[in-house]
C-alpha cells in the first residue's frame, strides 16, 4: 500500500519535521532452513535450560564454552510459579 509513504512525503514537505516511509515486501515462505525445520529434517540441540533469574549463569556457560548446543532461558507461565 503506497498511502503511508505518500502521506509521509507530503507531511515532510509541508510540516516542520522530516518523515520517511518504507515498503517491505515479503517474498516466498520460509527459507531452506525454515522448510527443513518445519519438515522435522533438522532439530535444534538444546544443551541446557536456565530460569530467567539465572541469565548471568547462562551467559557464563556460553562464554566458557561449556555448552554443546543451544542454551535456553525459561520463563514461568504465571507470576505464581
Amino acid at each position: 500500500m503506497l498511502v503511508e509513504p505518500l502521506c509521509s512525503k507530503l507531511m515532510s514537505i509541508f510540516g516542520r519535521k522530516k518523515m520517511y516511509g518504507f515498503i517491505a515486501i515479503q517474498q516466498g515462505g520460509h527459507g531452506i532452513s525454515g522448510r527443513l525445520l518445519v519438515a522435522g529434517k533438522i532439530v535444534p540441540v538444546i544443551d541446557k535450560r536456565f530460569p530467567l533469574s539465572e541469565t548471568a549463569e547462562a551467559i557464563r556457560c556460553l562464554e566458557e564454552g561449556h555448552a554443546h548446543g543451544k542454551v535456553g532461558l525459561t520463563v514461568a507461565e504465571s507470576m505464581d510459579t
